[in-house]
C-alpha cells in the first residue's frame, strides 16, 4: 500500500470510542484502540492503512480514557490524524460525531478492530469507489465489506439481493456478516435526526435504517478479515501479521 495516491474527495474515518471490554483480559486492561499489533497500536495502524489507501484527512473518534492513556504514555500517532475525543452514548453517536467533521463527499471508514489483508482492502476500495462514483447517474450511496460467518459472537447478519445490494441488515441468520469496513457518501448522515427520534442506539441499527429508508448499499465479499473482540482474535491477527511479513 505504500505510495498510494490521495484520492480527491475521499476522507477517512475510524470508529474507536468503545471500551472493548471483552478484550481487556488479554490486553493488560488497556482500551482496544491502543492494543498493539505488529509493534503499533490498532488506532495508529488503521490510520496508516486508510491514508495508504488514499484517504485524507483521516478522522478518528476515541473516548476520554483512551485519550488520557495516549497522553500519559506519549503514544505516537500520525501527525495528520484528526482525533475527536468524546464519550459517546453508543456506536451510532460515534458515527454521527464523525459525520460532524467529515467533509461532504465520500469517506472510507473502518472500525478500529478490523484487521484486513492489504490486497483485500485495496480491492474493496477500488470496487466501492467505482460503484459510488458521483459522476454516474445510478451511483450507489455506499458499500459494506462482508465475510462468511464463522460462528463469531454478536455478528451483524447481511442479506444480499441478486443485484449485489444489501436488502437487510440484522434479523435472521445468514451466510454473510459485516466485516467492519465501509465506503459511504456523506448523504448517509441525512437520517441522523430520524434515527435519534426513533431512539436508535447502535451503528448497526443506523445502517439498517439506511436500507429501510431506501439508500442503496452494495455488499462486497472479502476474505482475510479478523474482527478483534477476544483473546483468540488477537492471536489470529498476530498470526496474520506475521504471515504477511509484519505489515498487513
Amino acid at each position: 500500500m505504500t505510495g498510494a495516491k490521495e484520492i480527491t474527495g475521499l476522507s477517512g474515518a475510524i470508529v474507536a470510542a468503545g471500551r472493548g471490554e471483552r478484550l481487556r483480559a488479554a490486553s493488560d486492561g488497556v482500551p482496544k484502540p491502543i492494543v498493539e499489533l505488529g509493534g503499533e497500536t490498532l488506532l495508529r495502524r488503521q490510520a496508516r492503512t486508510l491514508a495508504a489507501l488514499g484517504a485524507s484527512p483521516v478522522h478518528a473518534i476515541i473516548n476520554s480514557e483512551t485519550a488520557a492513556i495516549i497522553g500519559q504514555r506519549q503514544l505516537a500517532m500520525p501527525s495528520d490524524l484528526d482525533i475527536i475525543v468524546r464519550d459517546t452514548a453508543n456506536s451510532m453517536e460515534s458515527l454521527l460525531a464523525l459525520g460532524e467533521r467529515i467533509a461532504p463527499g465520500r469517506f472510507l471508514m473502518t472500525t478500529v478492530d478490523a484487521v484486513i489483508c492489504p490486497a483485500e482492502f485495496a480491492r474493496f476500495v477500488a470496487r466501492a469507489l467505482e460503484i459510488t462514483d458521483p459522476a454516474l447517474p445510478d451511483a450507489l450511496d455506499g458499500a459494506l465489506g462482508v465475510v462468511r460467518w464463522r460462528g463469531d459472537r454478536h455478528p451483524l447478519f447481511a442479506e444480499v439481493a441478486a443485484d449485489g445490494l444489501l436488502s437487510r441488515l440484522g434479523g435472521r441468520e445468514t451466510a454473510l456478516v459485516t466485516a467492519g469496513v465501509y465506503l459511504f457518501s456523506t448523504r448517509i448522515f441525512a437520517l441522523a435526526a430520524t434515527a435519534r427520534s426513533a431512539g436508535l442506539d447502535a451503528m448497526r441499527r443506523y445502517l439498517a435504517l439506511l436500507i429501510d429508508k431506501g439508500m442503496r448499499l452494495a455488499a462486497i465479499e472479502l476474505t482475510g478479515v479478523i474482527d478483534i473482540d477476544e483473546a483468540a482474535d488477537l492471536d489470529a491477527a498476530r498470526a496474520l501479521v506475521a504471515s504477511q511479513g509484519g505489515t498487513p
